[in-house]
């Protein structure tokens, strides 16, 4: 099943064709990076009131689906 994502855009103009939120400047990363920071959606909105929920969404699920084929090696603790 594919998924759609109209919200995440790729510009080569903007932010150097990192994807993006909406042709923002606002990179799927930085929205991940937020949604670590503000584990409350209603904070993480009051911070960033141009991102919707499903723009967060989206860019969560845009960001798994990229890591999807990828290893990762990580030392232990």
């Amino acid at each position: 099943m594919w998924t759609i994502f109209d919200r995440i855009t790729v510009n080569p103009e903007i932010m150097n064709g990192q994807p993006c939120v909406r042709n923002m400047r606002l990179t799927v990363r930085r929205v991940v990076e937020t949604v670590a920071l503000y584990p409350d959606w209603e904070k993480l909105r009051s911070e960033y009131p141009e991102l919707g929920k499903e723009d967060i969404r989206q860019a969560l699920q845009f960001a798994a689906g990229n890591l999807d084929n990828q290893n990762i090696a990580l030392e232990a603790a």
